[in-house]
This record gives structure tokens, C-alpha cells and sequence, in this order.
């Protein structure tokens, strides 16, 4: 008794996917097949006639009330393109207004650098003009010390307690020590103790 139900088991488990694939078959054979001939019948008829079918399709979907139409596309494509030409004119606005700026920046920086360089050429006059006094009064002070130099101590003396404190100190300390020695002697006590305290602050 077993052995007869596990075969009639296995005979519908058998059967199916038979039973599958008859179905499909059967589907293709009486649905599929038929559709696929009138169409192809229908295509011949309108090529016949002179018809274009696939001109007739669009107008078919086009009348659709969920399809828009060519007119509704078009006039979409025209709002489109017209917000887009909006924005592309924003941003030129913007770009030529970042422009403005950035120039303006630039101008501000020439100005500024043509000022900086102006100021360094009036620096450099100074300078080579303060340097040419500078050398001026070096000669100046080589000639007033040479000619103390050549100065007896006796008249180089008094000449030194007459002039500052300042002027005298310079050319005390740029003479030769025997020089110095011998105007010293010839000085006051009082004075050349002031000039020897002065020097040797220094």
C-alpha cells in the first residue's frame, strides 16, 4: 500500500511540470502567435494604403490625456529654455560684478605699489644725500683735525676750552696720544681734568 502512494506521488510530481509547460505552450500557441499575425497583417494592409503607422501611433499616444502634446512639449521646452537664459544671465551678472571688483582691486594695488615706489626713490635721494653730508662732514672733520695736528699745543689749547664740550671731546679723542698729552699739559688744570674725566667716560 506504501509502495502504491509513494508512486502516485511520484507520478504527479511527474506530471507537474508538464502540466507547466503545456500551459505555456498553449498560451504562446493560441495568444502570442495569433497577435503577432494580425499585426503583421495589419502592418502589410497600411503599408498598402500608403499609411504610416508609426505616425498614427504617436498621434494615438499624443491624444492621450496623460501624454502631452508636441505643442505642450514645445511650449515646455520654451519655458525651459527661457528660465535657463535667466539663470545664464544671473551668473553673467555675477561674474561681471566679481569683475568690477577684482579690478578695482587691481587699480587699488597699482596705485598703492606706484606710491610704495615713489616713496622708496624720495628714501634713496635721502639717503645718498644724507650719506654725501655724512662724507662732507667726515672731510670737514679730517681738515679741523689735521689742522690741530699741525696746531701748536700752546695755541690748541685755548681754542679746544672755547669750543663745546661736545666738538672739543671728538677732536680730543681723534688726536694722537702725544698730541693729546702735549694740549693737555697746556690746558688748566681744572680744564684738563674735565676733558680726561669726559674721554674716559666714553
Amino acid at each position: 500500500m506504501a509502495k502504491k502512494d509513494n508512486r502516485l506521488t511520484a507520478d504527479l510530481i511527474e506530471e507537474q511540470p508538464k502540466k507547466k509547460k503545456g500551459g505555456f505552450l498553449k498560451f504562446f500557441t493560441w495568444i502570442v502567435l495569433p497577435i503577432m499575425f494580425v499585426v503583421a497583417v495589419l502592418l502589410v494592409v497600411a503599408t498598402l494604403m500608403n499609411t504610416n503607422v508609426f505616425d498614427l501611433g504617436k498621434k494615438a499616444i499624443g491624444s492621450l490625456p496623460f501624454m502631452p502634446t508636441e505643442e505642450q512639449q514645445a511650449k515646455d521646452a520654451v519655458v525651459n529654455n527661457d528660465s535657463k537664459i535667466v539663470n545664464l544671465q544671473a551668473e553673467i551678472q555675477e561674474k561681471e560684478a566679481e569683475i568690477t571688483q577684482l579690478q578695482k582691486k587691481l587699480d587699488t594695488t597699482t596705485t598703492e605699489k606706484e606710491k610704495l615706489m615713489t616713496e622708496k626713490e624720495q628714501l634713496q635721494f635721502e639717503i645718498e644725500k644724507l650719506n654725501r653730508e655724512q662724507d662732507e662732514v667726515k672731510r670737514d672733520f679730517n681738515d679741523i683735525l689735521s689742522t690741530f695736528d699741525k696746531m701748536s699745543p700752546k695755541a690748541a689749547a685755548p681754542v679746544l676750552i672755547n669750543m663745546s664740550d661736545t666738538e672739543a671731546l671728538r677732536i680730543l679723542t681723534n688726536l694722537k696720544p702725544d698730541k693729546l698729552a702735549a694740549i693737555l699739559e697746556k690746558m688748566d688744570a681744572k680744564d684738563a681734568a674735565k676733558y680726561t674725566e669726559l674721554m674716559a667716560k666714553q
